[in-house]
């Protein structure tokens, strides 16, 4: 489900499945890390709702959450060197899930290998999690610049979609798709009529990228 790239290596898709709502990479020599990638594969999507927090994990030093991702934000760049602390306590109602901590992890000599764990997790807690970050760590958790907004970006995350605008790009997605088989020089009114075939294909397709990556396809097409 979850992809990593480590920026200079190789692409990592060794996910550990710890349990039924968290996963995790083994980043080895983490000390020469300075970014890291994290990206949904597009293989299986998150349940209507969910979305996973990303945590980094050093042992014997803390973690902290680095951010997010979700059907609607399916990759994030973090910068780890200085986002990392390992003086200062999590906020408060953050923890590190012990899915994370008691992983048995191998480390060469010299080198440290630190975790980044995923948590399954609704989008509502996830919101709250971001919320409770120092600003600075917040604008890394959201991939923003200092002049962005955060609150009102954790914001768009927990407000529930409406469903009557949801239904309304449905059909405006089908009414494009139908269009496209129209005869040339034919105007699509009342009376215009279509194979079901047609309508048929536009729904597997349809399915098929619900599927793959969630509806954020249909903000691409208005």
């Amino acid at each position: 489900m979850f992809g990593c790239c480590v920026a200079g290596r190789l692409l990592q898709t060794n996910l550990q499945q710890m349990d039924e709502t968290h996963a995790l990479f083994e980043i080895p020599a983490a000390e020469k890390v300075n970014h890291v990638c994290v990206f949904l594969l597009g293989t299986v999507p998150f349940p209507d709702g969910f979305g996973a927090t990303v945590h980094f994990f050093w042992p014997g030093k803390g973690s902290q959450v680095l951010g997010m991702l979700s059907n609607d934000k399916p990759s994030a760049i973090f910068r780890l060197r200085s986002a990392f602390s390992s003086t200062s306590a999590p906020p408060s109602g953050i923890s590190t899930p012990s899915a994370f901590t008691s992983a048995t992890l191998s480390s060469a000599p010299g080198q440290v290998t630190a975790i980044l764990g995923f948590a399954l997790e609704p989008l509502e807690a996830i919101a709250a999690q971001l919320a409770a970050l120092p600003q600075a760590q917040t604008q890394n958790a959201m991939n923003i610049t200092p002049t962005s907004t955060p609150t009102s970006s954790l914001a768009s995350i927990a407000k529930p979609a409406d469903p009557s605008v949801l239904a309304e790009k449905i059909a405006r997605h089908l009414f494009n798709y139908i269009a496209g088989f129209v005869p040339a020089g034919t105007n699509v009114g009342p009376d215009s009529t279509v194979s079901m075939g047609v309508i048929a294909r536009w729904y597997e397709s349809f399915i098929g990228k619900v599927r793959a990556g969630g509806v954020g396809f249909l903000e691409r097409n208005e």
